[in-house]
């Protein structure tokens, strides 16, 4: 009993020393608000990009191959003559598969039955009043895939620069409310970081362009911002 009070003893003994340099760690700490902000900055888009092709099956892969590869230059050049820049214009996907049917019964292996081949461009349209009449005139030389459509702004850095400062306006105000609410004042700036941004389609508006029905919307982009504040006394 003599020799565990004596250990005992010297814990409390070797430990104060430790949870005095806490306490002091813990005074000496800074003081702040850490608050993250969100801004959105929007426009008119003035570009779309899409996806678009031709997917054939034939008997044999050459056959699938040429069908395909006819509708592609038709394509193209229907493309040249809307003016699309050949820049704009880049190849996105060019595959020739096999197409399997089904096994004859249990542990039979498929048979060959013919060919799948697919050509599709990724186009960037700057002329956004020729889009319908390109869409249209995609499908009449034999395009039967459309993968996807996208609006966005030629030059986002202002957009985006917009976004940023209405993310620190953001943050800002948000450490203001937390001051306010603990009893304290808000003090400077320690240090801000970007999160990162987003660019993409804000579909809040339809615009109807020709016969086809578009909603172009408009092109939002956004930031995040994380500010440190210090707290003053």
């Amino acid at each position: 009993m003599r020799r565990s009070g004596i250990i005992a003893a010297a814990l409390v003994v070797l430990a104060l020393p430790f949870t005095q340099a806490a306490a002091q760690t813990a005074a000496e700490a800074p003081r702040v608000i850490t608050v993250t902000g969100e801004g959105e900055a929007a426009a008119a888009p003035d570009m779309a990009t899409i996806r678009l092709g031709v997917t054939e099956r034939a008997d044999t892969a050459q056959a699938a191959m040429d069908a395909a590869s006819g509708v592609a230059e038709r394509l193209l050049a229907a493309l040249s003559e809307f003016g699309i820049d050949p820049r704009d214009v880049q190849t996105a996907d060019l595959s020739l598969s096999p197409v399997l049917g089904e096994p004859d019964g249990p542990g039979r292996t498929a048979e060959v039955t013919g060919f799948e081949a697919s050509n599709r461009v990724t186009v960037r349209v700057r002329r956004l009043d020729d889009l319908p009449a390109i869409l249209g005139a995609a499908l009449e030389d034999g395009a039967n895939r459309l993968d996807g459509l996208n609006f966005a702004v030629s030059n986002p850095d202002p957009l985006l620069d917009e976004a940023r400062r209405a993310a620190v306006e953001d943050a800002r105000a948000r450490a203001s409310l937390f001051a306010e609410a603990a009893g304290v004042t808000l003090g400077p700036v320690r240090s801000i970081s970007e999160q990162g941004g987003y660019g993409g389609p804000m579909p809040v508006a339809e615009m109807r362009m020709a016969a086809v029905p578009i909603a172009a919307g408009e092109a939002g982009y956004s930031a995040s911002v994380t500010m440190v504040f210090g707290i003053e006394d």
